[in-house]
């Protein structure tokens, strides 16, 4: 079974405001789940062949194609946006 202290870190992680009535049960909940994985890591696989994709799916892919926006619109997304720098939203770096 998980802590009390795991449990609260995970809520803290994931931002979710819990009572301790709640964080109760949530403790409850995940070692239920973890205890059943342990129970899935048991079991013998060994005789189970492998498959593929059993419902032959495809991607379906598009071309980019520009839309043209009034400037109206393109100015109200663009004043939304919470970092800006003149007309372009400014963004964390990526890499």
């Amino acid at each position: 079974m998980i802590t009390k202290q795991e449990t609260e870190h995970m809520a803290e992680l994931a931002r979710l405001g819990l009572t301790k009535k709640e964080l109760g049960q949530f403790q409850k909940d995940i070692s239920v789940i973890l205890e059943y994985f342990e129970k899935l890591k048991k079991t013998d696989v060994s005789n189970v062949k492998a498959f593929s994709q059993p419902h032959l799916l495809e991607n379906v892919m598009r071309e980019d194609e520009v839309q043209k926006q009034d400037l109206e619109t393109v100015d109200r997304l663009i004043k939304a946006a919470p970092k800006r720098e003149g007309r372009y939203v400014k963004v964390k770096s990526v890499l």
